[in-house]
């Protein structure tokens, strides 16, 4: 079963189309990378999701029930984590978190467990501070934290690794991972190495349109070509292999082939071996994810 099912929402500001046709799944205990550039309409469509902003066509489910504009959900199945989370500053992280189980309705007994279980998940069960205090990491682990007190079916953070440094958006990443055992999660980002390291699943927003959708898997399906680092063991072979294959270039000792297939590789293989030519190193480099979103979307 499918989490979220977003059908060819559109969603005009004046004159000016921000969402045209943006269309993807999510199924269960899944996490998904909803990427695109700044300014794509990611956050847009985020806000589509959570009922926050009216489309002007398409439609949304979310846990087979249909999203509409300035209605919750009767599931109460979404938790939210916007790019800039707000709290009480005068609260702590216990306090905190007990006051939005008890907004939920969830009795006492419940709230006290849930807190101490999401405390641990997100590294904060022993800080004791004023949230007011906290480093903007911290703050984004607590919003997840929240996000998730009344065990939601999606989870929907809006870039939550955006401003932090390196070791604060692999707490966070390592947390969205450790998350998806209890829910769905959908997170925007511009950032393809964070969506490479999470994601099972993945959509590009391009032009107000979904570009692609589908599994890391298939991203790397639509490029079959990649490129070939040959380094021989006597620099003497070199010119027979460049004259054989006119498209390869030299660089510091290395015969580089930018596009290589399957084919390719064998025809480079059987020609050293037909010929004794010794290997120091063959290496082959598939193309990372920075590069397959620049061919989806024709850049």
């Amino acid at each position: 079963m499918n989490v979220l099912e977003i059908r060819n929402i559109q969603k005009s500001f004046g004159s000016k189309k921000v969402l045209d046709g943006v269309s993807f799944s999510v199924p269960e205990n899944c996490v998904f990378g909803f990427v695109g550039r700044n300014g794509a309409g990611k956050t847009t469509t985020m806000r589509a999701v959570l009922g926050l902003l009216k489309i002007d066509g398409g439609e949304i489910d979310v846990c087979g029930e249909r999203v509409r504009y300035g209605s919750t959900l009767q599931s109460g199945c979404i938790g939210y984590l916007p790019d800039v989370p707000e709290f009480y500053g005068y609260m702590n992280a216990t306090e905190y978190l007990r006051l939005c189980g008890e907004i939920t309705g969830m009795d006492s007994r419940t709230v006290k467990s849930r807190c101490s279980e999401l405390l641990e998940l997100v590294g904060l069960d022993k800080e004791k501070h004023r949230i007011k205090g906290y480093s903007r990491g911290m703050k984004q682990r607590l919003g997840i934290a929240q996000a998730l007190i009344n065990r939601p079916k999606l989870l929907i953070c809006d870039e939550p690794t955006s401003a932090l440094d390196p070791v604060g958006r692999m707490d966070i990443l390592d947390i969205i991972k450790a998350a998806k055992e209890q829910t769905s999660v959908v997170f925007s980002t511009h950032i393809l190495s964070d969506v490479e390291r999470v994601c099972s699943r993945v959509a590009f927003l391009e032009g107000g349109k979904t570009a692609f959708s589908g599994s890391i898997e298939e991203v790397h399906a639509l490029k079959r070509d990649t490129a070939l680092e040959l380094t021989l063991a006597r620099s003497e072979d070199i010119p027979s292999v460049t004259a054989a294959f006119p498209d390869s270039i030299i660089t510091e000792g290395r015969i580089i082939f930018s596009k290589a297939s399957d084919k390719d590789c064998s025809e480079l293989m059987a020609f050293l071996s037909a010929r004794n030519i010794a290997i120091m190193r063959l290496e082959r480099h598939e193309a990372d994810l920075e590069d397959l979103f620049m061919e989806v979307i024709g850049k």
